[in-house]
């Protein structure tokens, strides 16, 4: 589904990170994990067209998109959970939902929001509401539902559990796990590092820009020296 073959990204002449090479398959849940500051962030807004890539190539079911714009990247079946929600705060629930729908008919852009709805009731409870005032985690039901409004093949989660309640971050979860179930493949940094571990696959370990560790999640559990000196504390 997904391959970053020598994939070096930053901003100027920064590199946040370097020589990336990982292989994410479809249906999988692939976790990027790593403390603060190793380049996570920025190697999914580089994979979504928002940070530039020096080096290397990202590959999506066997085409390059390297040099695509973030719209075209969208229309390969990339969609992106942000950190911080960035949601369109003074647009209504429906409002936001339809945007992500933008490139739909009407027709279509209504079945995605009613499987949206059914995902996440409560926002069909405050579908009339304004974004900013509805609570933290109903504003990340609402940015995940924007960002399955594009109908993607491959969902970009960055920093899902932050700065929510725990119920939150189980029923956020949840839904992810019914996404993969459906096939959709998940690309996740996370700062719950056990969180992570318990939903993905495959885990890939950065620090300063650098790969320490790939292997499969289950691994990562067992290797004490990865988990205490990368991930111990959380990102």
């Amino acid at each position: 589904m997904l391959v970053l073959k020598d994939f070096s990204c930053g901003y100027d002449q920064v590199r946040a990170v370097e020589d990336l090479n990982i292989h994410i398959h479809k249906g999988e849940v692939f976790a990027l994990l790593g403390p603060n500051g190793a380049g996570k962030t920025s190697t999914i807004l580089a994979i979504m067209g928002h940070v530039t890539t020096h080096h290397g190539q990202i590959v999506v079911e066997g085409r390059d998109i390297t040099h695509m714009s973030a719209v075209s990247r969208v229309s390969c079946g990339l969609a992106l959970v942000p950190e911080g929600r960035r949601l369109f705060s003074d647009l209504t629930v429906e409002d936001n939902l339809t945007v992500g729908g933008y490139a739909f008919s009407k027709k279509q852009e209504k079945s995605q929001r009613e499987e949206v709805y059914s995902l996440f009731p409560v926002l069909f409870e405050r579908r009339r509401q304004l974004a900013y005032s509805l609570s933290g985690g109903e504003q990340q039901m609402l940015s995940i539902g924007r960002a399955l409004m594009t109908k993607p093949k491959l969902l970009l989660v960055d920093e899902l559990s932050l700065g929510l309640m725990p119920k939150m971050v189980d029923l956020c979860f949840e839904v992810l796990t019914t996404m993969r179930d459906r096939g959709i493949t998940i690309l996740l940094v996370e700062q719950d590092t056990n969180r992570a571990l318990e939903i993905a696959d495959n885990v890939c370990v950065v620090a300063s820009g650098v790969t320490v560790y790939k292997g499969a999640a289950a691994e990562v559990r067992e290797n004490e020296t990865i988990f205490e000196k990368y991930l111990g504390i959380g990102d």
